[in-house]
């Protein structure tokens, strides 16, 4: 036995791809039937809609918000992923696990990608790309069917083919990344960042203007074309309608730029806990002291005057909670931000450059250049940190030594734990809606409910109607069911109700990734301002309303 485990782990390291693989599909395979949540059906309705129209993605029309819109009105992302997700309902199915699948060979191009730059970037390929894998944010964001994984495929894969392209000075590989560049571009519109990132680390390695630059014509094409076509389709260039989409929050929601600076720490932190857990190895005790004390006293202070007014719904103990928790995790995301910064200090190569200028743009979208906080605006920094984190262990005392299996190793539980929570937290809101629905029965008139996300996707495969706010004319006998942790929702008043009952369903136990009650929000820091909390996290529980009259009577 012991001959064939040895022989076993000498074949995984002989072959990294392999290995790679097959962790990928040993922690993503057990998500493959997580139910659809938050923004997932966004993309699934987008993707059937393609398979019939695919000369006109957002050529139909919604309820997101209380209110039948026009699909361009409502998705602030572009159509690629729609068309990927078409693509492999056609192929796999339409259940969670055909449309996970596809999520996760975008994962996998993900991992062996960074893998890929990291062979040229460090001497340490397969330390960087597990870094990236078994991370909080990864984890969730794989498990999803959005458009942020497959994003990052095609970043980090233009960045492999950028720098093989400009240190071979192959004009193939140039072009090629250049059409990447435009595909992530197409998937969510970050990728546009790519546009100077990748000319600032060709500026730094060529010292000069060249024919290389004509690579990014490529996407700068793509992106006239996309709003000339958006334009014509749809009255508006839907690229610039996003950034004043953006500018709108910002003026609707209120929250300073200190306060979401903070907060994107907190989320780069717990976003990127591999390199957390990894920091007793990679820093002196006086660095990480320093860190944590400075964190604790400056963060904690503006934890409670700046961050925590946003949050009304933490009360009590839950406020302790969460600042201890805000605290450690914002000193986690300043040694993450240290980490690329003291990289570029030692180096100051184009390989540097590029490396702290990806981190650092990443955070600084995601604390001040998109509508909220939330973990998958921190995910396209990962590749870039994970190769820095290697870099760091190679010039650490403890290179070669087996201490780093620890931190390695808690940090990949704690991310399957993340990803765990994140995964019962669909199960319980998929339960609700069913629980719902069966609790109703049949033919008692027609089924009502408020509330979109995944518990919307799961009411309406049951027959129920989403409520419309300007035609919503119930008769009396019909039903209203109302999910307390959701969004867009308003109860009746009471002239208007029967009976009330009240249904839970458990959800997640002692960690979540969304729950005001504990300020846990992975997928908007509207939501709490942490990317994941412990804490008592309440059931998932909703209302359902017999209605006694039609609405205004």
């Amino acid at each position: 036995m012991a001959v064939m485990f040895k022989r076993i782990c000498q074949w995984l390291a002989a072959h990294p791809h392999w290995t790679l693989t097959l962790l990928a599909v040993a922690v993503l395979g057990p998500l493959l039937g997580k139910p659809f949540n938050l923004d997932d059906p966004l993309f699934i309705w987008l993707a059937q809609h393609v398979q019939v129209q695919p000369a006109n993605p957002f050529g139909f029309d919604v309820n997101w918000y209380g209110l039948v819109s026009p699909m361009w009105t409502v998705t602030e992302n572009p159509p690629l992923a729609g068309y990927y997700f078409a693509l492999a309902g056609s192929v796999f199915g339409w259940s969670e696990i055909g449309l996970h699948l596809a999520g996760l060979l975008a994962a996998l191009a993900v991992i062996l990608g960074t893998y890929r730059l990291a062979a040229r970037l460090c001497g340490q390929p397969l330390l960087a790309a597990c870094a990236v894998l078994f991370t909080p944010v990864f984890l969730v964001s794989a498990s999803t069917v959005m458009c942020d994984v497959l994003l990052l495929a095609f970043w980090v894969w233009a960045v492999v083919f950028w720098v093989e392209g400009l240190e071979q000075n192959r004009a193939a590989k140039i072009i090629l990344a250049g059409g990447m560049v435009a595909l992530a571009m197409l998937t969510k519109y970050f990728g546009v960042a790519l546009i100077p990132l990748l000319a600032v680390h060709g500026g730094f390695q060529k010292r000069k203007a060249g024919a290389w630059l004509a690579g990014l014509l490529i996407p700068l094409a793509a992106l006239v074309a996309y709003q000339w076509l958006t334009q014509a389709l749809y009255g508006h260039a839907l690229f610039s309608d996003a950034a004043g989409f953006v500018k709108a929050a910002h003026g609707k929601l209120g929250v300073s730029k200190l306060a979401s600076g903070l907060t994107a720490l907190a989320f780069t932190g717990g976003g990127v806990a591999s390199a957390v857990f990894l920091a007793p190895w990679l820093w002196r005790a006086r660095t990480l002291l320093t860190v944590l004390g400075v964190t604790a006293l400056v963060g904690g202070a503006l934890f409670f005057t700046c961050v925590l007014p946003a949050f009304p719904a933490l009360e009590g103990a839950a406020r302790l909670e969460a600042a201890g928790q805000f605290v450690f995790w914002a000193a986690g995301g300043a040694l993450v931000l240290w980490l690329a910064a003291d990289d570029w200090r030692q180096r100051r190569d184009s390989q540097a450059w590029l490396l702290v200028l990806w981190v650092a743009g990443t955070f600084a979208f995601a604390a001040f250049g998109n509508w909220t906080v939330n973990g998958r605006s921190i995910l396209p920094m990962l590749p870039a940190v994970g190769i820095v984190l290697a870099r760091r262990y190679e010039r650490s005392k403890w290179i070669g030594r087996p201490a780093l299996k620890i931190g390695m190793a808690v940090g990949a539980v704690f991310a399957l734990l993340v990803a765990d929570a994140d995964f019962q937290l669909a199960v319980a809101v998929q339960r609700t809606a069913r629980e719902a629905m069966a609790k109703v029965g049949q033919g008692r008139g027609t089924v009502w409910f408020e509330g979109h996300w995944g518990f919307q996707y799961y009411m309406e495969q049951a027959a129920a109607t989403a409520v419309d706010y300007h035609h919503f004319q119930p008769a009396p006998g019909d039903i209203l069911v109302l999910p307390l942790h959701n969004t867009y929702i308003s109860e009746p008043p009471p002239g208007m109700v029967a009976r009330r009952d009240v249904l839970s369903v458990p959800g997640p136990i002692g960690l979540t990734t969304w729950q005001a009650a504990v300020g846990a929000g992975f997928y908007s820091s509207v939501t709490g301002p942490l990317p994941f909390a412990f804490g008592a996290v309440p059931a998932e529980s909703l209302y359902i309303y017999e209605l006694k009259t039609a609405a205004g009577k």
